[in-house]
């Protein structure tokens, strides 16, 4: 890797360096240039936007990004998206550039899962059955290792780690997305009453080119939206609000990290037999090693999908639904944030949603990830090996993938 370039003068929290502000074409190529090449999951894309954008092109200093960052981690969505987006507002001045940012970062992985969709059809014979059987395997190592970090991270103690238990069996014994909306709701409960001690560290500012009028009128259709396409869906029966609606919900509703998404869109697209179990996992194993954001995988489930809208279509649906959640939160709250993030109240709830969180994702990994995975001994042998790969051995995810697949080939042929 190159030396980085010298440090720039201390700048306020919040303030770009010196010179104009970007153009909304500048933001998308610097994005497409990260959406082609950042693979490794939320917390590694946060690393790859540091890198480009705050130490390499100075769009903003050290302070202002780590507070970006904490407004997105508070926020239900897609945290490296969220930050992308709000990277994108701040350097071209305005909605324009986030949507620019947004598409960059975006569009490479969707492309690819959407080819994957179509592929995946096409392909018969034992060969292609191992391979996709190799991407299920290697959806159980990547849960697991996303389990154990968030557990880590986001349930250190005994409070946090009882909340964590406390949804893992409410998920099991409730299925569905109800289950799911209930262990969020009492881990925010639950958090107020236990987890009242904040971290240490000081709240940064934020001075982001957005109105607490537009803010307003983001959350506004981010509450909207929550509730018109069900209304669409119970009256009209049709099947396009009813996919928009159960992506928009999902995407609404993820706390923790972009992999807590695969139980809530379990429990929306296979459960009503939308998606095919076996279906639905090798896609989020094809996800893993693609670039870019792991939101994109409701790009191949909305390909795939049943009835129609499907193909293209229901791709394009199931992509915006995904994403739009989260993008109007973080628009409507940058001119909120500074105010907001100091409530003690806040924070506690936020960290016992958080703690919630790891246990629905722990009961996704027994089911469906588990389940339909692993059927015999060999299968658990080749998920430990690429759990070990990914956590001991660090090697890349797609490389992963790719060797699980192989793996999930041999055990088919031999």
């Amino acid at each position: 890797m190159a030396d980085a370039p010298p440090t720039a003068e201390a700048r306020p929290a919040g303030e770009a360096s010196a010179g104009p502000p970007g153009s909304a074409g500048e933001v998308f190529l610097a994005f497409l240039k990260l959406g082609l090449t950042a693979f490794g999951g939320p917390i590694a894309h946060l690393g790859y936007f540091r890198d480009e954008l705050v130490t390499r092109r100075r769009w903003l200093d050290e302070r202002g990004y780590a507070d970006l960052v904490a407004l997105c981690q508070f926020l239900p969505g897609p945290a490296s998206s969220q930050v992308g987006f709000s990277l994108g507002v701040f350097r071209a001045g305005g909605l324009p550039g986030g949507l620019a940012a947004w598409a960059g970062f975006t569009l490479p992985s969707a492309l690819l899962l959407l080819a994957f969709a179509y592929g995946a059809a096409a392909l018969s014979g034992p060969v292609a059955d191992g391979a996709i059987h190799g991407l299920k395997l290697v959806a159980v190592a990547v849960v697991a290792q996303a389990v154990w970090g968030m557990a880590r991270s986001l349930a250190p103690d005994r409070p946090r780690a009882g909340i964590a238990v406390a949804a893992l069996f409410l998920t099991v014994f409730v299925a569905g997305s109800v289950g799911q909306l209930a262990a969020i709701v009492l881990g925010a409960v639950a958090g107020l009453a236990l987890c009242r001690a904040a971290p240490p560290g000081q709240a940064g500012h934020l001075a982001f080119p957005v109105s607490r009028r537009a803010g307003a009128a983001a959350l506004i259709a981010f509450a909207l939206l929550l509730v018109v396409p069900h209304m669409l869906v119970a009256g009209l029966h049709a099947q396009a609000p009813a996919l928009f609606d159960a992506f928009y919900r999902s995407g609404a509703l993820v706390f923790g990290g972009g992999h807590v998404v695969l139980p809530l869109l379990q429990a929306e697209v296979v459960a009503p037999g939308w998606v095919g179990s076996g279906t639905f996992l090798a896609g989020y194993g094809a996800t893993q090693a693609v670039p870019g954001p792991l939101f994109t995988f409701a790009a191949y489930l909305g390909a795939v999908a049943g009835p129609a809208p499907h193909g293209v279509v229901g791709s394009a649906i199931a992509l915006v639904a995904i994403f739009l959640p989260g993008l109007l939160l973080v628009y409507g709250m940058l001119p909120y944030w500074d105010a907001f993030r100091t409530r003690p109240l806040a924070q506690a709830g936020m960290r016992g949603t958080n703690a919630a969180v790891v246990g629905i994702l722990g009961s996704a990994l027994y089911d469906p990830v588990w389940t339909s995975a692993v059927g015999t001994p060999r299968d658990f042998a080749v998920a430990v090996l690429a759990f070990v790969l990914l956590t001991v051995g660090r090697v890349p995810p797609w490389i992963v993938v790719a060797l699980t697949a192989l793996g999930g080939v041999a055990l088919t042929l031999l």
